[in-house]
């Protein structure tokens, strides 16, 4: 996969106190020190399959396998060192690591894994419960091997495509007989990975510490990551050039600083480490609000965006325009010919009026609830812009802004929203991130999915289908129409297609070296000298 073509802040936030600058290199790796600007209320990556989870909860809890730049089927071997699906689709056996124990010192064997998948991301993960739909059983006949068993056929490129992502696996002894959801230990982490949670003190850091029985002994070179809260995104590069903090992932440096930053001496900016982390710049749009049941209505909000300038103006040209779901980088699975809506004010003004909604004496046609998400400074720009851009065609939206949590609960619980700015990602499967975002019937409260109530009986089809279909040519064939059915419905509108950039003190070794970076474990990362 190819990325997208890349062209004191900390006072008043509550003090944590630093480590003196000269014992950082030298107390067994020392402390690294990491903007955020989000703390999402559950860190378990089995449930909830968000980089703002991945980001920190990747440390403590490993997957079966992790995205590589090399290596077999472009995965490491995590805690499984091995696997091989049936040629029925019908099963898929995992060889799990041996030797590796939980942060408490429990042993990790096959019934974890069993658990996880079962219990865990079948029934409650947010993209897992698409994915491991047709898992049937997990036969644990030793504890180092594990046996899926699928009830359909089952891709096997799916499965593989879907273990850096989907696979996290939690310790059966703390959740099993528990409310999983609510269980303590979904903040609190207990996991296998080289870093074991120490704190969290909410508004100020989280705080992970070295795992010092970590299955790969010469790992971690850190003794601490500390993930300090700035809200205020615009901090995080006056930060790295206090040396305050030594890394901002996921573009926390605004875009338009980049030009500036990239020239102060000891700082270094790094565009790649993101392949594996396609986002999406969409609109979500609330198809139960009668307006927008209107497929007319939805097409001339499409036509209202001016793509070209918000790749311009916003993403300073480290995007590219979007059509469809699927990004154009996706050379397997992208539709290129799916309907198209290009900046076009007149026909949006002209599909409002047939769609019966004249302009008022003051102008408007029609008033909206506009929710951007809170995660990147793009997505909260885009909302300003989209504000400006409905106005020019008579709808007018009332911009609501939240934190993490609230927008969360607002969107994907609550369904309190007309339309909403979000910023999916596409993990390099439709069925893994893609299905889920127009699949019917989803249960409330399941995040980054369709809570938006679009229904179509034939993509509901085309999603069984492509899901117990393990012919390669067929599975293209149905996504494609997929694409092609979602887009002439705007079932949401896709606008961009984008990554990050990460800016780290020159001091700070191996960043950027596999396809998932940030949200990997880092257990290679430390400090020269």
């Amino acid at each position: 996969m190819t990325a997208p073509t890349r062209r004191s802040l900390l006072a008043g936030a509550a003090a944590l106190p630093l480590l003196p600058r000269a014992a950082i290199a030298q107390r067994r790796g020392g402390r690294l020190t990491v903007a955020a600007d989000s703390e999402p209320p559950n860190l378990n990556p089995a449930i909830i399959a968000s980089n703002g989870v991945f980001f920190v909860a990747s440390k403590v809890i490993e997957p079966l396998a992790e995205a590589a730049y090399t290596g077999k089927d472009g995965l490491a071997p995590r805690l499984a060192t091995a696997w091989e699906g049936a040629p029925d689709g019908r099963s898929m056996a995992f060889t799990l690591r041996q030797g590796v124990t939980w942060h408490d010192g429990r042993p990790f064997t096959s019934a974890d894994v069993a658990f996880s998948a079962l219990e865990v991301w079948k029934k409650h993960g947010n993209l897992g419960r698409a994915v491991f739909r047709n898992l049937e059983a997990v036969e644990t006949p030793d504890a180092h091997t594990a046996i899926f068993r699928f009830a359909e056929p089952t891709p096997a490129q799916l499965i593989r495509n879907a273990l850096p992502a989907l696979t996290a696996v939690v310790p059966k002894h703390l959740y099993e007989g528990t409310d999983i959801m609510r269980n303590p230990a979904n903040q609190k982490l207990v996991g296998t990975g080289p870093f074991r949670f120490a704190e969290w003190r909410p508004g100020e850091y989280t705080r992970l510490v070295r795992n010092p029985t970590y299955w790969q002994q010469d790992r971690p070179h850190l003794n601490e990551i500390v993930y300090r809260v700035l809200p205020d995104r615009a901090a995080a590069g006056n930060a790295l050039e206090a040396e305050e903090i030594q890394l901002a992932a996921f573009s926390a440096v605004p875009l338009a600083d980049l030009d500036r930053i990239a020239k102060v001496p000891g700082i270094k900016v790094y565009s790649n480490g993101y392949e594996g982390l396609t986002y999406q710049l969409v609109v979500e749009i609330n198809h139960r609000r009668k307006e927008l049941s209107d497929v007319r209505v939805r097409r001339a909000i499409a036509h209202a965006i001016d793509r070209d300038f918000v790749v311009r103006a916003i993403f300073r040209g480290y995007a590219t325009t979007s059509q469809g779901p699927v990004p154009k980088y996706d050379r397997t699975f992208h539709a290129p010919d799916v309907a198209g809506y290009g900046f076009n004010p007149q026909r949006a003004n002209a599909l409002l009026d047939e769609a019966g909604h004249p302009r008022g004496a003051d102008g408007i046609r029609f008033r909206l609830r506009l929710l951007p998400a809170p995660f990147f400074n793009e997505t909260r720009q885009f909302g300003d812009y989209l504000r400006q851009a409905l106005a020019a065609i008579g709808i007018e939206a009332t911009i609501v802004s939240n934190d993490t949590p609230a927008h969360l609960r607002a969107v994907y619980t609550d369904r309190a929203f007309d339309i909403t700015v979000a910023s999916p990602v596409y993990r390099g499967d439709p069925a893994i991130s893609t299905t889920i975002l127009f699949q019917s019937g989803l249960p409330a409260g399941v995040p980054f999915a369709n809570q938006y109530g679009y229904e179509n009986a034939e993509v509901d089809t085309i999603i069984r289908q492509a899901a117990a279909t393990i012919d390669d040519a067929e599975r293209v064939r149905l996504y494609r129409a997929l694409q092609k059915q979602v887009t002439d419905d705007v079932a949401l509108v896709n606008v961009a297609e984008f990554s990050f950039i990460t800016v780290a003190r020159d001091n700070v070794l191996n960043v950027s070296n596999n396809p998932r970076w940030a949200v990997s474990n880092w257990s290679d990362v430390g400090f020269a000298g």
